[in-house]
């Protein structure tokens, strides 16, 4: 083969080394960042931090009353028990998300489809519905305890979708060599399996934090004062821009922070393939004696966060039709204003979350972190702060889209881009980035490689980000109140006006509407596991 031996053999001297050919040089200066999409992961940057840059604004302008405010005992209460929220629901959502994904797509657990929607269908039902109904046939579900209760319920499925997704696409000659090179069972699963999952895990923390710091619905009804019902007391009661402001600045603080960690936990292993190659299917562990317990726990898991809301929600609904309770017009006008305005902000996101999530899997730098980092700090907010900030800008700068379609998108858009954008951080690691090389060193562009070649890799979990969005959305209720357009009611506005006056009956056509419209959406979520191989 001297063809072979030519490879193999060194150059004499530095002159005879070829000039590198025009497709390696594309490949070479392919790795320098394409500028159109540093301009776009900047104007989407810029976008989401004007409503944080607006509430910072108007805290620094209020003098002597910010330490007033930040220095009283009463701030003290609400940052610890923000924190403590934080502290007890996050590591308990990732147990349990975890724990849950590893029976299910691991071990010989009988009717693994069937879980694999059971786990993920409380999506399908908004946390403040859940609380409501586990307050009306449970009244002691209060304070602390009631609020990590339900939080944990309603967000486990944002760790179990993406462990469950990375779990199946586990290699099992990675844990069969670790085996053989003297690992027990566990040990082969913390050295092999665990740092692969961690993207998985510590994106789906991130999001539970950041969905607990920015909270109301549920803590209002739990009773449970944090930063986030704070705020909007002080808005409502009042209307205290200074003090809600502050308030909010505190929250920002809090969430950099968050941000800041879930950085170093994340890791660098790297869990993408070229092609199929030799992977190994994986092998189901045997639960023997464990099936039963395990089963039980899940069933117990589904019971809680899933059967006693529906079952509490067909009963109201039950009574509201046998009582002439429900009114078809305005139940059709809600759940065409939400479908709309949800499929607009979910579409919204997963467009304005792939710049930067391009870049931080493809260029990683501090720029790339940075302007990724940036994206996720408006989230933690709550959404009258994101929405009385946008207001503000409207009505300076922008006056004609006040009250109109377009800046309700833009606000559902900086409270939940970051479900878009772990969506895409997750697709984006798996995408080989041999595959990409290979494209531009055929001398195809950097927008053909992600045109032919990144999207259809990548393109179940644009759907994920998609679907996640539309679920948040359609079930939004502070920044809704402010900024839609007049006249327009959605299903979680129309639902909270009803339960607010504690009327059951009246607000179950409006529970199970959201829940009729959330519930198909899971089956798109439950492909993304299932389109792992």
């Amino acid at each position: 083969m001297p063809a072979s031996s030519d490879l193999r053999e060194p150059p004499a001297a530095a002159h005879d080394v070829p000039a590198p050919s025009r497709p390696a040089v594309r490949a070479r200066r392919s790795t320098r960042m394409p500028w159109l999409v540093v301009a776009a992961a900047v104007l989407v940057a810029a976008v989401m931090i004007l409503p944080v840059l607006v509430v910072i604004g108007q805290a620094a302008t209020s003098g002597d009353e910010v330490s007033r405010l930040l220095l009283r005992p009463r701030t003290a209460e609400l940052l610890g028990n923000t924190m403590l929220l934080v502290l007890l629901t996050v590591p308990i959502t990732v147990l349990l998300g975890c724990g849950a994904a590893w029976l299910v797509e691991r071990t010989t657990l009988p009717g693994a489809g069937a879980w694999r929607t059971l786990l993920l269908a409380p999506l399908a039902i908004p946390a403040f519905v859940s609380s409501y109904a586990w307050t009306s046939v449970l009244p002691s579900v209060q304070g602390l305890g009631g609020a990590v209760f339900i939080t944990v319920l309603a967000y486990y499925p944002f760790v179990f979708l993406p462990a469950a997704a990375l779990l199946r696409a586990l290699d099992q000659g990675h844990l069969d060599a670790a085996r053989s090179l003297g690992a027990s069972g566990p040990a082969a699963v913390l050295r092999v399996a665990l740092p692969q999952l961690r993207p998985a895990i510590t994106g789906g923390a991130l999001l539970v934090a950041l969905h607990l710091l920015a909270e109301f619905g549920v803590l209002q009804m739990m009773r449970f004062p944090t930063f986030t019902t704070a705020i909007l007391q002080q808005f409502a009661v009042g209307f205290s821009n200074a003090a809600g402001s502050i308030l909010a600045a505190a929250l920002i603080v809090l969430c950099v922070g968050l941000l800041a960690l879930e950085v170093p936990l994340r890791g660098r292993a790297r869990i993408a393939r070229v092609g199929s190659g030799t992977r190994q299917r994986p092998v189901a562990y045997r639960l023997g004696a464990w099936t039963v317990p395990a089963s039980a726990a899940l069933v117990g898991l589904v019971g809680l966060a899933l059967v006693v809301p529906l079952v509490l929600v067909l009963r109201w609904l039950v009574r509201a039709m046998t009582s002439g309770a429900v009114v078809a017009g305005p139940l059709l006008a809600a759940t065409g204003s939400t479908v709309g305005l949800a499929a607009l902000a979910g579409l919204a996101a997963a467009v304005m979350a792939l710049p930067a999530a391009w870049l931080l899997h493809r260029y990683p730098s501090r720029l790339a972190t940075a302007l990724e980092r940036v994206t996720y700090i408006a989230s933690a907010l709550p959404g009258v702060v994101i929405g009385l900030a946008l207001v503000t800008l409207a009505v300076q700068w922008a006056r004609p889209v006040y009250q109109t379609t377009a800046l309700a998108v833009l606000a559902y858009t900086v409270l939940f881009l970051p479900r878009a954008m772990v969506a895409w951080r997750s697709g984006l690691a798996a995408a080989p980035p041999e595959l990409l090389e290979a494209s531009r060193s055929l001398g195809v562009s950097g927008l053909g490689t992600l045109i032919r070649v990144v999207l259809p890799l990548v393109l179940p979990s644009a759907l994920t980000g998609f679907v996640l969005v539309f679920l948040a959305t359609s079930t939004e209720l502070t920044a809704t109140l402010l900024l839609a357009p007049t006249g327009t009611e959605t299903l979680a506005t129309a639902f909270w006006s009803a339960s607010d006056e504690l009327d059951y009956v009246a607000s179950a056509p409006y529970a199970a509407a959201m829940i009729a419209l959330s519930a198909p959406l899971t089956i798109l979520l439950r492909r993304q596991i299932l389109d792992q191989r």
